[in-house]
């Protein structure tokens, strides 16, 4: 699963900690999601959701592989 966090955390300036404390999670694991290591709950896409102000669908997409690359 392709998800898009990173890219919004950085336009927004925010770091993994600052993400993770603003959800209620550890800093590792929104790394392991960014890195694809990690699927979220139900209940934390939703957190990261409304973070956003994004659609889960708009945050991950299960049709897409990671490419590799380290960016969403």
């Amino acid at each position: 699963m392709k998800c898009d966090i990173r890219d919004r955390r950085e336009e927004r300036g925010e770091s993994q900690a600052d993400l993770a404390a603003a959800v209620g999670v550890s800093r590792q694991t929104i790394n392991a999601i960014e890195r694809d290591r990690y699927d979220p709950s139900l209940e934390l896409a939703f957190e990261l959701a409304a973070h956003f102000d994004a659609s889960i669908e708009d945050l991950f997409d299960p049709e897409l592989e990671d490419d590799g690359s380290g960016s969403a």
